[in-house]
């Protein structure tokens, strides 16, 4: 939810920022902005509605400079406007701001500045904080923001400069992401590893309380108590082209057709093959512990809790232990209880998702062992959980989440292989298990040869306003997802349900203006889903089927199918949500939308 950068050294500042700001758009994109400061004790601050492109069409071809910040907003405080776009400077123009997250207490602290003689431009909660450090300022930037951040409540990763003190940023983190970058002679600081790849792969992930200071020379990390911290230096293991489209049209279109590299990446070096099981090297927990599990939750958020959903289907009847999926944001704040025994996973892409990062945070305050399953290496919720499991998707820069999604599901899969190992499942049960798993990204590469049947029917069917998506068992959270994807990017209205509650008060949505898409796998739920089918048909909806290659019964019954491959029918979630994620993409393609940052969304949400 934004982006941050920093940058001092020798290189073209301009430049430096405006790439750095383009790599990290898919954060936030509502406006951005950026000021560069050089040693004749001036800050200039170019800021524009709209994206980096907007931005770039009015930085001036003559601006440079030996440091500066840059934003890009995902609005939250005050409409999306020039004004309000960072960075903010004080009233004398000297100290200029950028800003990630919310400061809560926003409203008393201008009150009171405002008071004092302050003046304020814009309508942000963001710009106290540039008045504050100037109130504090004596000639040293870094105690003035140390002095200022002990006064908001909230959450904020903030990059601060002066004009008179050129070549130095100071950099602050609560809640919200920043990253140092240690390159040759230059400093970054950055909310995401992305905006610096092409400059270092040397970084120190920021820790709630951190404050950072930085020149060309180096660096200054501290504490909340001041204590200076020798913190490790980290490798960021992504390549350069990994950010780059390679020749696509879109970073999702990109993303999904990535999907059997990326599920070949979640499973490489976790299959025993010798005990015909998963090991993990990062769970920190004995083979004992895990028996010892009675129970597991999962929370997460948007799409992650689909796959928690598909999970926790899959633990009851595979491993054969209680399992459910919960809502981060609603898990928080309804004073869970810990249950002895219940072993917990926070599953999110970025490792930063606001609700799920306090969920665990109040699970872990009541006990709780909790472990993560994310992406991005180095992320607050991989440093703060008790354990856990990368997915090594790969960057993800489309807004809407397409191969984490099967990436997660690859993971919770081998997860309850081991633990089902451990109980019930035989050896050659769990060799059929594997076996069944290693043909996936073959599956797959096959699923997305249906591309250019899904883009006709898109041609089709996004015309409608409305959709509902049906499945059953491990294919409902699948129908939930679809649904999204289709809501995220080409915002026609679609509603995900599981394709026997829809006697229940969906049906009533059925007629010929709003096409069901039903999920119909080989699997023990196949004839009730089709006499689902027959129950929309028979009051004049249209039907989208995706089904098992040479069902001719449900092709029959149709108006249109999409046709995957057969496989065991534990693993139709990864083949049924491939053709949804390109029906989502085409149709909004064929609706004129940015499919890669739709509107009002941000791909990494770090405020709640």
């Amino acid at each position: 939810m934004c982006g941050i950068i920093g940058y001092c050294g020798p290189g073209n500042t301009v430049d430096i920022l405006v790439e750095a700001l383009k790599r990290m758009e898919y954060r936030g994109y509502d406006s951005a902005g950026i000021a560069v400061g050089d040693y004749t004790g001036t800050l200039t601050v170019v800021k524009r509605k709209g994206k980096i492109a907007d931005l770039q069409k009015v930085i001036p071809s003559t601006l440079n400079g030996s440091y500066g910040i840059g934003h890009t907003r995902w609005a939250t405080h005050g409409e999306v406007n020039d004004i309000n776009a960072h960075p903010h400077l004080n009233c004398a123009g000297d100290i200029a701001i950028a800003h990630n997250g919310i400061i809560e207490n926003y409203a008393a602290l201008k009150g009171k500045l405002i008071s004092e003689g302050h003046v304020f431009r814009s309508e942000t909660d963001s710009e106290v904080i540039a008045h504050l450090v100037s109130t504090f300022y004596e000639g040293d930037l870094e105690l003035a923001v140390k002095k200022t951040i002990k006064l908001l409540k909230g959450t904020y990763g903030i990059v601060c400069i002066h004009a008179k003190e050129p070549n130095k940023i100071v950099g602050a983190r609560n809640g919200s992401p920043l990253i140092l970058g240690i390159g040759n002679k230059e400093m970054f600081l950055a909310s995401d590893v992305t905006a610096m790849i092409a400059y270092t792969k040397q970084v120190i992930y920021l820790e709630d309380g951190n404050v950072v200071t930085i020149t060309p020379d180096g660096y200054k990390l501290t504490d909340g108590t001041d204590k200076i911290l020798d913190r490790k230096i980290d490798y960021i293991s992504w390549e350069l082209q990994e950010i780059e489209k390679d020749g696509y049209t879109h970073f999702m279109e990109k993303e999904i057709f990535e999907q059997p590299e990326s599920i070949k990446r979640a499973m490489q070096g976790r299959i025993d093959k010798e005990y015909m099981t998963a090991k993990f090297g990062g769970l920190n927990m004995t083979n004992r512990e895990l028996l010892a599990v009675e129970r597991i939750k999962i929370i997460a958020a948007g799409t992650s809790y689909h796959a928690g959903l598909v999970a926790s289907y899959l633990l009851e009847s595979v491993a054969r232990i209680p399992a459910s999926a919960e809502l981060a944001s609603e898990l928080r704040y309804r004073n869970p209880i810990v249950e002895r025994n219940t072993l917990y996973f926070a599953v999110s892409q970025s490792g930063e998702t606001a609700d799920t990062l306090y969920a665990m945070r109040e699970l872990k305050r009541k006990g709780a062992r909790v472990l993560g399953i994310c992406n991005v290496v180095g992320s607050t919720i991989p440093r703060e959980s008790d354990g856990g499991i990368y997915i090594h998707s790969g960057p993800e820069i489309a807004v809407a989440s397409t191969k984490a999604f099967t990436s997660q599901l690859a993971v919770f899969y081998l997860f309850t292989l081991l633990i089902a190992r451990m109980r019930d499942m035989s050896y050659e049960m769990g060799k059929a298990f594997i076996q069944h798993l290693e043909e996936l990204p073959q599956l797959i590469a096959k699923t997305l040869q249906t591309n250019s049947h899904v883009k006709n029917l898109a041609k089709k069917y996004s015309i409608y306003p409305n959709f509902l998506f049906l499945g059953r068992g491990l294919n409902y959270p699948v129908a939930l997802e679809g649904a999204l994807k289709l809501k995220e990017i080409s915002y026609i209205h679609a509603e995900g349900y599981s394709a026997a509650e829809i006697k229940h008060g969906p049906i009533a949505l059925i007629n010929e203006n709003t096409p069901s898409v039903f999920l119909v796998p080989d699997d023990m739920l196949r004839e009730k889903v089709i006499s689902n089918m027959k129950e929309v048909k028979a009051r004049k909806g249209k039907v989208i089927a995706l089904a098992v290659e040479g069902d001719e019964e449900v092709a029959r019954i149709a108006d249109d199918c999409i046709f995957i491959p057969s496989t065991h029918e534990l693993l139709y979630p990864f083949l049924m949500v491939v053709p949804l994620q390109l029906f989502a993409y085409h149709c909004a393609l064929e609706l004129g939308h940015n499919v890669d940052q739709p509107r009002n969304l941000a791909k990494s949400v770090t405020v709640e």
